[in-house]
């Protein structure tokens, strides 16, 4: 999956718990719950994985359950909701290109999404 350019600026990632995701096909900001902070070793993996994760055809339900607000030191660069269900990601925010923006297909059942699904349920246990 591609990342915008400003992923390299990234110092802090909220991971949140989607609450009502049928909101989130056009909504300005990710909202749910905040469940971790990842800084540091975890963002560098983090955004590894996302960009490993291979394309993969869309399909119609995009309901996502996950996400991330990917933060410089001083404000938001980008976010990405996560439905594992129809193999897609919403990438949006104010500093990814216009190319960039909108959902984009992946593939949930690859071993880099298996992993971040992974990553993300474990953080509700910390």
């Amino acid at each position: 999956m591609l990342l915008p350019p400003v992923q390299d600026q990234t110092e802090l990632i909220e991971v949140v718990r989607i609450t009502d995701g049928m909101r989130h096909l056009s909504a300005p900001d990710l909202v749910g719950d905040d469940v971790a902070i990842w800084e540091a070793t975890q963002i560098s993996s983090t955004l590894t994985l996302i960009s490993s994760v291979p394309d993969s055809e869309l399909h119609r339900c995009f309901n996502p359950g996950w996400g991330i607000r990917a933060h410089s030191a001083t404000r938001l660069l980008f976010q990405i909701a996560f439905c594992f269900q129809c193999h897609g990601a919403r990438l949006w925010g104010p500093d990814v290109p216009a190319e960039l923006d909108g959902i984009h297909g992946f593939d949930p059942d690859s071993p880099p999404a298996l992993e971040l699904l992974q990553r993300f349920r474990a953080s509700t246990t910390h």
